[in-house]
């Protein structure tokens, strides 16, 4: 019998940590892309998650959580190590075919893949007809985003564009498995820390020899490196990665995955503040929908407080 605790709605401080995480993950699309004259997007992943998984294993000795290696599964572990390296292998050699946009839409349908597993497996994660209304609405929010037509969406001037949306929908699907296994193992009850350092350390060991064989070792030591690589080191790669799964132990991971999507939203904001790229009214129009989406899913909270109050 399984003694896995239940998991809560979302309360506001989910919220406001979720609206935190996004703007990070967020902001790290437009600092990879900053620097990525200057170090290959693998490289930067890899010696990223060799660093962090340093300093987590560092945070694990501090606070004594070593012993939780014991009770943890050797196959979800390597399993969610080799798809988060993989879900940046396929997003990189994806937008070889494709733009960034589409890779944007077809990447972020990993709370999709997400949901559907929950559903199915977990009593607890089922969504109601309304929620999934709300899923619905927000996915189309965010292709509402970049629907611009600086997107390139529709473009029939190349061929092979089709090779790098399918790839997006892979590594799409590669971080939705990564939420699934984490749920469906004892890594749900693992440390934050514990789990973290086990993702971080199977992604670099994957992700630092992939980019040695495929050429792509070289970078330029420049002041900018040095603060972007700070600041994915520190906060996308530590800190938001400690509270991510942190909040995966506590609520319900169906509806963490939904507001994940407000990411690609905070990629276009400071792609816009820092790369001086324009803001349309597509952004505008894909915001609403995310909201009333978000609005929807939350609907489930609402109505069980009811009922329990009559």
């Amino acid at each position: 019998m399984s003694t896995t605790p239940s998991r809560r709605e979302l309360d506001r401080t989910a919220i406001v940590l979720m609206i935190f995480l996004c703007m990070m993950w967020g902001l790290q699309q437009t600092a990879i892309k900053a620097i990525s004259n200057d170090m290959a997007p693998v490289l930067q992943v890899g010696i990223r998650s060799a660093l962090a998984a340093l300093i987590v294993g560092l945070i694990i000795i501090w606070q004594k959580d070593y012993t939780a290696f014991r009770k943890i599964p050797v196959f979800a572990t390597l399993s969610v190590g080799v798809l988060f390296a993989l879900e940046f292998l396929l997003t990189g050699e994806g937008l070889c075919f494709t733009s960034a946009a589409h890779m944007s839409i077809f990447l972020y349908t990993a709370p999709i893949f997400a949901a559907l597993g929950l559903h199915v497996g977990l009593p607890e994660e089922r969504l109601s007809p309304i929620q999934w209304s709300g899923i619905a609405l927000a996915f189309l929010g965010v292709v509402v985003s970049f629907m611009g037509p600086e997107s390139g969406i529709g473009d029939p001037t190349t061929h092979s564009t089709w090779i790098g949306d399918m790839l997006g929908v892979l590594a799409g699907a590669s971080w939705g498995m990564t939420t699934l296994i984490i749920r469906f193992s004892n890594l749900s009850e693992a440390p934050a820390t514990v789990t973290l350092f086990c993702q971080l350390s199977v992604a670099s060991i994957i992700l630092i020899p992939t980019a040695y064989f495929s050429h792509q070792m070289s970078f330029h030591m420049t002041g900018m490196v040095i603060l972007d690589f700070i600041f994915q080191l520190v906060l996308v790669s530590v800190i938001s990665f400690l509270i991510w799964f942190s909040l995966l132990r506590v609520y319900l991971a169906s509806r963490l995955g939904v507001l994940s999507l407000m990411t690609p939203l905070f990629g276009i904001l400071f792609g816009a503040l820092l790369l001086h790229e324009a803001l349309r009214p597509e952004f505008l129009a894909g915001s609403a929908l995310i909201l009333v989406g978000i609005s929807l899913v939350s609907k489930k909270t609402a109505a069980r407080r009811e009922k329990h109050s009559t």
